[in-house]
């Protein structure tokens, strides 16, 4: 089954083409990373799948369905660049990881027994249980990606979306995203993501789409490690450039349910 499939997209901002007859398709269980140096059009390329940024010419399809009349947001797990999570977010982080709940239970309906024990399933796989507790504000920035992460988990997806999920955040988180990502997949989840780098998640990876200048350059195995990226204590925190974005509540399912 398809899960994801683009075709022939053209995407631009303000008169300027960012993505250019881009074509890509993800199948049921398959982890692809889409790799790329900064201002490349890969992060444009995952917010267009989502209906974040508009489709200029060229079709989507989401689980067989055009993205136009896509309905089951609650089917898709989004987890966006760290952006400071707790940045201007008042709240625990249980409460954080429960707001990903919203697009099954509905924003009406109180928390339930399954949605309580979907939250704390969700932190015990990121290794956060401990902190469900505590102000998200409070956490490192590795913590709060990885609470962002559970956040996602928690709404039980069928497709998980990740914007650079391991830049510039500590290498037993990285270690963690790994672990984690590594269950849903086994528990036959697909995965599309995009980074700068593997790093840790490079084992976990079925195929790789290089985008350079807004165009597919490469598609295949993911690419072999280098020069220091290679050495064993390489710990693949390096600083990026932070697109912008909305922070830890920028997307919800239930946003763009409502939208439709």
């Amino acid at each position: 089954m398809s899960i994801v499939d683009v075709r022939h997209l053209a995407v631009g901002y303000e008169g300027r083409e960012i993505l250019h007859d881009v074509s890509l398709s993800v199948d049921q269980k398959e982890v692809v990373a889409i790799l790329g140096a900064n201002g490349s059009g890969k992060s444009t390329l995952i917010r267009t799948i989502l209906g974040l940024v508009p489709i200029g010419r060229g079709e989507i399809d989401l689980f067989e369905t055009p993205q136009r009349r896509f309905k089951q947001w609650a089917r898709v797990g989004y987890v966006p660049q760290r952006l400071g999570a707790g940045s201007g977010v008042p709240a625990t982080v249980g409460e954080v990881v429960a707001s990903g709940r919203l697009a099954r239970r509905g924003i009406f309906r109180l928390p339930g027994a399954a949605d309580k024990t979907a939250v704390r399933d969700a932190l015990t796989d990121v290794g956060l249980l401990d902190r469900i507790n505590d102000p998200v504000s409070t956490l490192s920035g590795g913590q709060q990606q990885r609470t962002l992460i559970a956040r996602a988990l928690a709404g039980k997806p069928d497709l998980l979306v990740l914007d650079e999920p391991t830049a510039g955040v500590d290498a037993a988180s990285q270690e963690a995203f790994a672990a984690a990502l590594g269950r849903f997949g086994d528990g036959g989840g697909t995965i599309l993501l995009v980074a700068h780098e593997l790093g840790p998640l490079r084992p976990l990876i079925d195929r790789a789409v290089v985008v350079h200048e807004g165009r597919i350059a490469f598609e295949g195995a993911p690419p072999e490690p280098a020069g220091h990226h290679a050495e064993p204590d390489h710990d693949h925190v390096h600083p990026h450039a932070v697109q912008p974005t909305a922070g830890i509540c920028e997307w919800a399912p239930t946003d763009r349910m409502a939208a439709n």
